[in-house]
């Protein structure tokens, strides 16, 4: 009885808080629907990668669909893509996290420095805005400034008496502009978690290493960059368990068969596998060998953040 008591009076109390902060649980349930929806909802249907699904069984047939465990996975690694898509994943994923992961924090840094209100209001503004530009209005821009006609990058090399330039069909171009494209995106949209970060260390610490003599650089060695330590660990985990998830929306507009060596992905292969090919049995198993990367990574990665004497997320 004393531990029913106990139990019912956890419940009032859980029950009691959520009542209080009604208002707040009412924000959170459209964000809590949307994973639910579209998150979670389809992993049922996860099952048919491992059996003979065809489209026109409809719903049904994944219920009454053949079973034939690891076949499409054995497919795909016996095919001739395998090799080119995870390569061109991980290096494209690779360099997004070089050059890509770093950038925030340097803008961070630099904003932080910022003493001018309304100068940083500008900056922060113009490096956020591009963050909500779909990835059709990026890529005709990029379109626009790089065609080989009318770019005004290569009217440029053209007027230095050089040859025109096609970027986005140049393999060797065209990984680099993937990368300078998404960091140039999201730069000021991924600071603003390091300003909140940077916003939280007391004035008291810098006021005292001035005092002791320490200079800007000091400062920013023996203060700023440790406090913020562990947001930047927390960030790059998460980043991690995105590796094999680069960007879809970036890389379909952006690719063509020109540039599909170096730039034909896990997803754009799961997309043409799927839904035009209609073998959606082999490209839910491709898809559920992606997720089960990137878990791998999140896994690994909180486990030597938590080694090294930091928090992880798990």
């Amino acid at each position: 009885m004393i531990n029913i008591n106990k139990v019912d009076i956890k419940k009032r109390s859980n029950m009691k808080k959520i009542l209080q902060y009604k208002e707040l649980y009412l924000l959170m349930l459209p964000g809590i629907l949307f994973f639910f929806i579209f998150k979670y909802l389809p992993m049922f249907g996860l099952v048919i990668a491992f059996q003979d699904y065809l489209p026109s069984q409809g719903v049904n047939g994944i219920f009454s669909a053949d079973f034939v465990g690891l076949k499409h996975f054995k497919v795909f690694f016996n095919s001739i893509y395998a090799k080119q898509i995870i390569s061109n994943t991980l290096i494209i994923s690779f360099m997004k996290l070089v050059i890509g992961f770093p950038a925030p924090i340097i803008l961070a840094l630099m904003l932080n420095e910022v003493r001018h209100k309304h100068f940083k209001k500008i900056i922060q503004t113009v490096t956020y805005f591009p963050h909500f530009l779909s990835w059709v209005i990026v890529g005709g821009m990029m379109y626009a400034m790089l065609s080989t006609t009318s770019g005004v990058i290569n009217n440029l090399i053209v007027s230095m008496g050089n040859e025109p330039v096609n970027f986005l069909s140049n393999p060797k171009t065209f990984r680099m502009l993937i990368v300078i494209s998404d960091t140039w995106k999201e730069i000021g949209w991924g600071s603003i978690i390091y300003l909140a970060a940077l916003a939280g260390i007391s004035p008291e610490l810098y006021e005292s290493a001035m005092i002791d003599g320490a200079n800007k650089i000091q400062r920013l060695w023996y203060i700023t960059l440790p406090s913020i330590t562990s947001t930047i660990i927390v960030v790059l985990i998460l980043r991690l368990g995105k590796m094999m998830d680069i960007g879809f929306e970036q890389i379909f507009m952006l690719y063509n068969p020109m540039v599909y060596k170096v730039g034909d992905i896990i997803d754009t292969y799961v997309y043409r596998e799927g839904l035009i090919n209609g073998r959606f049995s082999y490209a839910a198993a491709v898809g559920l060998f992606k997720s089960f990367v990137s878990l791998s990574a999140v896994l690994i990665s909180d486990k030597l953040a938590k080694k090294v004497g930091h928090d992880g997320i798990i």
